[in-house]
Order: C-alpha cells, then sequence, then structure tokens
C-alpha cells in the first residue's frame, strides 16, 4: 500500500466549485504507475503506519454512520490486514538501531479508501504536481475548515505515532504550503500598506482641495 495526494474533497475541506486535496490509501502496484513526482522520496521498504480502534459493539453501528456520512465523498469501505507492533517494538524502531521487530498476528481492519475509480480521484498528472497540490491546500475551505488545518494536523498524526512515520510527502507538502501562506500574507501586508497610501493620498487631497477653495473664495 502507498498513501498518495490525490483525492479531490467538495465537501469537508473544499468545495464542488473548488475542491480541496486530501490523501487517500492506494495499492502500492497502482501507485508506481502514476509516475508520483514525490517517487524520489520513497524506500523499496516504505510502509503506511496508522493506528487502529476497537469499537466496542454496543457502538459499532453509531460509529460506522457517522463514518459512512464523513467519508462519503468519493471513500468506499474495504477490509485489510493491519500488522500491530508493541510498544516495546515500537521503541525499538524509534531509537535503536539493529534488526526490525517481528510484527504481532495481522488483525482485519476496516478502512476507507479513495479507490482510483472514484470520481474524486485525480488522474491529471497535472493536478497531482506537488506545487499546484499546495496551491490547491492553501486555498481550500470546506464545512470542516481549511484544507491547510488538515494537512498540518495530517502530519502531526503521522509524526504522533512515534514509529519513523513521519511520510515525507506529506512533510514537502506542509513545507510548500508554508511557503505560499508566507507568500500570500506578505502579499495582504503590502496590500493593506498600498490601500493606507492612497486613502492618506486621497484625504491629503481633498484637504488641500478645501484649503484653495477657500483661498479663492477670501481674494
Amino acid at each position: 500500500m502507498a498513501t498518495c495526494d490525490a483525492s479531490g474533497s467538495t465537501d469537508h475541506r473544499g468545495t464542488p466549485e473548488a475542491p480541496g486535496r486530501v490523501v487517500t490509501v492506494i495499492e502500492r502496484s497502482f501507485w508506481e504507475t502514476l509516475d508520483d513526482p514525490h517517487t524520489h522520496l520513497e524506500s523499496s521498504t516504505a510502509r503506511v503506519w496508522g493506528a487502529a480502534y476497537h469499537i466496542p459493539a454496543s457502538h459499532a453501528e453509531e460509529v460506522h454512520d457517522y463514518l459512512d456520512d464523513r467519508e462519503i465523498d468519493g471513500y468506499t469501505v474495504h477490509y485489510t490486514p493491519f500488522h500491530p507492533i508493541s510498544a516495546v517494538s515500537a521503541s525499538t524502531v524509534c531509537k535503536t538501531p539493529g534488526p526490525e521487530p517481528q510484527p504481532q498476528p495481522p488483525l482485519t481492519c476496516m478502512v476507507y479508501i479513495g479507490q482510483p475509480t472514484n470520481p474524486q480521484f485525480l488522474r491529471d498528472p497535472a493536478r497531482r504536481e506537488p506545487q499546484d497540490v499546495a496551491g490547491v491546500i492553501s486555498r481550500g475551505r470546506g464545512q470542516s475548515g481549511k484544507n491547510t488545518e488538515y494537512l498540518y494536523l495530517l502530519e502531526k498524526a503521522l509524526e504522533g505515532l512515534g514509529l519513523g512515520s513521519a511520510d515525507m510527502h506529506v512533510t514537502d507538502l506542509v513545507r510548500r504550503v508554508k511557503a505560499l501562506e508566507s507568500e500570500e500574507e506578505a502579499g495582504a501586508e503590502e496590500a493593506a500598506a498600498e490601500r493606507d497610501v492612497k486613502t492618506s493620498l486621497a484625504a491629503s487631497e481633498a484637504e488641500a482641495h478645501g484649503v484653495a477653495e477657500t483661498g479663492h473664495g477670501s481674494l
């Protein structure tokens, strides 16, 4: 499996008129056919890290309905093996060089995946270019908030797993989006300064015009 920032969001992080960008999980064999610009950041042993949650049977239906609604825009339910590792193994991954820890027996987990066949999948390579994705994210907003918030929280969540799990695709996008935000902030400050100057000049011209009229009347 591989993560891929190749799914549009027309509800939670964007609108139908201006879709945002969200991440999906796809088969590595398919990802390798996409000519992903981030391929150079991946290693042959790269994994998709995540967290699995056990939902008590008494809440299963409620949670399932909530997730169906939240993930309705292009995502469908799939069942996949999940390979947990213990807390001791996790610390080994993070801090101690040497052989990788042995995973525990896999669990079958339900996961929502935006398949390449769904209409929100970005098949146009130009729409998957990192700088294009970053630009869309920097402007995106949907019913759940700003697209930038989604990206920044995603990066923190991946880092928070503590398994050497930071995703280079996501980290690169965060860097690009923050650079765009700095440019936009500088542009906004420049525009505000120009407005202030124009307002000041207009006030000065009005004052000078008033003085001229007063002077003309006294002749």
